[in-house]
């Protein structure tokens, strides 16, 4: 198969619509299950990507979650805790321990919840029966693998009432060394981004404190690949093997830094013994739960906790989380890595990830301001590595 008729573009409006080689080569991919769609081959293109580099630079089974071409997170296969286990509602998956692949897929899915409903997934490695028993109850457009056990493929055919999109990719394919698009008729060109991210890339560090320990450099690496498949401007704050916080496509770097720091307080915050504890009605759904769960953290358009809101959600009143408590726990927050697409023009952004519990600091470098920016980094202790590689992804 050289080309995927597909039943219209971006959107139903934009016919024709297909995927195929241009060389009249077989497609790299298997479709095993469903009829994707324009946006959904651009996720699943994208996000292979990532999880492939991330396998290659780290050395472990890696998972993302995409949405709208751009990923909600992305994680390697590191066992969860007891309270991230239940933040994520994954503290019933039986046997999650022993799947590195589907700790992956649990954190890359649990970071950021909202967003990552009716996602694209990405696995690294053959999806396993633990993993597609976990993808089988979240609401998913669809996924992409190296391949499926035959246990896996069974489970995930009856997603969508047999019409879930199960996507097979050849993991030995090489796309050509220039690539090609159309903007108004228009073609553009250019060399494909095939530059490596590893180790290497952090040993410039710019300031005073030079201490980058080994966690933090994985870290670091899972950042700045997220940041490689994410629409620019971006920033990701990652902590622990996992992406806990991106900002995609805004045009200022500092919204997007304020962006994905919420979304990275939200992910920490989740963990708070309070929203743990949550007295949930015990017919209400997981998605139900996320939606609550943040406006209960963030405050949102209702109030959760107001008399005559509660008793839709919850069996007794919950105590709000108030600010002075949301504030006191992420003031014991440190560790935490980020990474930026590109350079950091103004110290603002230091001091709003220094919010976010951020030790160590990876951006290409390049500002008028860098001596700005250091001298931030260095009033609070933070390490920071110039890249000299902008990541930007359009």
């Amino acid at each position: 198969m050289n080309e995927f008729q597909l039943k219209y573009g971006c959107n139903p409006n934009q016919k024709p619509s297909r995927i195929y080689m241009a060389d009249g080569s077989e497609l790299p991919i298997e479709i095993l299950s469903g009829k994707p769609g324009y946006i959904n081959f651009l996720d699943a293109f994208n996000s292979w990507q990532l999880v492939k580099e991330i396998k290659e630079a780290t050395g472990m089974v890696a998972a993302t979650s995409f949405k709208h071409v751009s990923p909600t997170s992305a994680a390697v296969g590191k066992k969860l805790s007891p309270a991230l286990k239940k933040a994520c509602f994954v503290d019933d998956v039986e046997g999650l321990d022993d799947s590195p692949l589907a700790c992956a897929y649990a954190r890359a899915r649990g970071t950021d919840r909202m967003s990552s409903f009716g996602d694209w997934i990405a696995l690294s490695d053959v999806c396993d029966k633990t993993t597609a028993l976990l993808i089988k109850r979240e609401v998913s457009d669809g996924i992409i693998a190296p391949g499926y056990t035959d246990e896996a493929l069974e489970i995930l055919k009856t997603k969508k009432k047999g019409a879930y999109n199960i996507v097979k990719i050849d993991p030995d394919y090489v796309p050509a060394p220039v690539e090609t698009k159309q903007v108004y008729g228009i073609t553009f060109e250019q060399g494909r981004n095939n530059f490596e991210i590893n180790e290497a890339l952090l040993s410039n560090i710019v300031t005073e404190n030079k201490e980058i320990p080994e966690s933090a450099k994985i870290d670091l690496i899972i950042a700045l690949i997220t940041l490689k498949y994410t629409q620019s401007n971006s920033v990701c704050y990652a902590v622990d093997g996992q992406a806990i916080g991106v900002g995609a496509g805004q045009q200022s770097r500092i919204h997007c830094t304020r962006l994905a720091g919420t979304k990275a307080d939200t992910w920490q915050l989740r963990q708070h013994e309070k929203v743990l504890n949550l007295p949930f009605i015990p017919t209400l759904g997981r998605a139900d739960r996320d939606n609550i769960i943040d406006g209960y953290i963030n405050k949102n358009e209702e109030d959760v906790c107001a008399d005559g809101i509660w008793q839709k959600y919850f069996t007794t009143r919950p105590e709000p989380l108030t600010k002075e408590e949301a504030d006191a726990y992420l003031a014991t927050i440190t560790g935490v890595a980020l990474g930026s697409d590109a350079f950091f023009p103004f110290s603002d952004n230091i001091e709003r990830a220094k919010k976010s519990g951020v030790s160590y600091i990876a951006e290409p470098g390049g500002s008028v301001r860098d001596d700005l920016v250091i001298d931030c980094c260095n009033k609070y202790g933070i390490a920071m590595a110039f890249t000299g590689m902008r990541l930007s992804h359009h």
